[in-house]
């Protein structure tokens, strides 16, 4: 499978709760931190989820 890196680069503040749980479950917390996940079809409905606040690059 392919592999995507993840970095948020906008804020969680304002955010709806599901939103909040999803980047927290991507294992991004932080502003600019970065994790690289597996794409599978449950990883891209995350990203699909919360792209407005996210970084994607496809590795």
């Amino acid at each position: 499978m392919k592999k995507v890196k993840l970095t948020l680069v906008k804020s969680t503040a304002k955010r709806s709760p599901s939103q909040k749980a999803t980047l927290v479950a991507l294992g991004l917390g932080k502003t600019h931190s970065s994790v690289e996940k597996e794409s599978n079809p449950a990883i891209d409905g995350m990203i699909n989820k919360v792209k407005h606040v996210l970084k994607v690059e496809h590795i």
